[in-house]
């Protein structure tokens, strides 16, 4: 089945408690901390243009400006509904951003035509993902890569990150570990009633693929209107034409895959996508990563190109 479908509509809401704000705030921090700033932009030498201005000197400006543009964009692979893309963008990044679900982008070109912000969005599939230039860094968090559960799959969409990077930019992602499903929330239910909205959440997981699987069961009150499916609580519940309150609820389904990695995995992955390893963080302690560690964030930088024989292989 189809992951984040019918479940786009009430993702923002059911994640209303996701620290998208502290999460922006510590990885601007390792953007800085490792030499990425968005306010390191080319710029002329102050002159003022005259006639005598060369050709040849127009266009090593042109491309000066260009560059300078890229090395300040920033892709968020795997946007989902475009919260974080969005704070990124009120810091003053330029960013894009890729999701291959449509609902899910549909809902974040929502929240950009409301803010007016200049992102870009497009749908595609981030192990196949093409760009018309490099940018400056690619951010992929919120457990978007356990979502791909071939190794090959992980290699590859790490050797079209390092195609598309500026040189010596830098690729921050993070994942949640096999010790987090196998240990934690591995065959847990978890399970939340709201007014307009409900949830029941069943994980299972399965040892021998390393892979956690959780069926997701949705109530959603029949009257609720649509646009309050990010967040809002003004009428949850919906009213009738002859203004009662409307009880009936949809329900639906859906089943998400996602595979537990380790550490030790992930650097060997980056090494055979021609990208080097900075550094690993705790996601939840920020600190030294440890064999309990739930979730990990990860620094990269673009290292050697990608050599032909591995663009054939993509």
């Amino acid at each position: 089945m189809e992951a984040y479908t019918d479940f786009a509509q009430v993702y923002d809401e059911l994640m209303d408690e996701t620290p998208y704000e502290e999460w922006c705030d510590f990885l601007e921090m390792l953007l800085e901390k490792h030499g990425f700033s968005k306010n390191d932009i080319a710029v002329t030498n102050g002159k003022e243009e005259t006639a005598e201005v060369s050709a040849v000197d127009t266009t090593s400006e042109c491309v000066a400006k260009n560059l300078a543009q890229e090395r300040n964009t920033i892709l968020d692979l795997g946007c989902g509904t475009g919260t974080l893309t969005e704070l990124f963008a009120r810091r003053g990044y330029d960013m894009i951003g890729i999701d291959n679900a449509q609902e899910m982008l549909q809902i974040a070109l929502e929240k950009r035509e409301r803010s007016g912000l200049p992102i870009l969005y497009l749908l595609q599939d981030m192990r196949e993902f093409e760009l018309y230039g490099t940018v400056g860094a690619v951010i992929s968090v919120c457990d978007s890569l356990n979502y791909l559960l071939e190794e090959s799959d992980i290699i590859k969409t790490f050797r079209l990150v390092n195609n598309y990077l500026y040189p010596q930019s830098l690729f921050i992602f993070d994942f949640n570990t096999v010790y987090k499903y196998a240990q934690v929330i591995g065959d847990a239910t978890i399970a939340e009633n709201r007014e307009d909205c409900s949830f029941i959440w069943e994980n299972y997981y399965h040892e021998a693929e390393e892979i956690n699987e959780y069926d997701l069961t949705v109530f959603v009150a029949e009257g609720r209107n649509e646009s309050e499916a990010g967040g809002t609580a003004a009428d949850a519940a919906g009213k009738t034409a002859c203004g009662q309150m409307d009880e009936r609820f949809r329900r639906f389904q859906e089943v998400h895959y996602q595979r537990g990695y380790c550490l030790e995995q992930m650097m060997d992955f980056l090494v055979q996508a021609g990208l080097s390893f900075v550094e690993a963080i705790d996601a939840d302690t920020h600190g030294k990563v440890t064999g309990e560690s739930e979730r990990i964030y990860v620094v990269a930088r673009k290292g050697t190109e990608t050599t032909a024989n591995q663009k054939a292989e993509r």
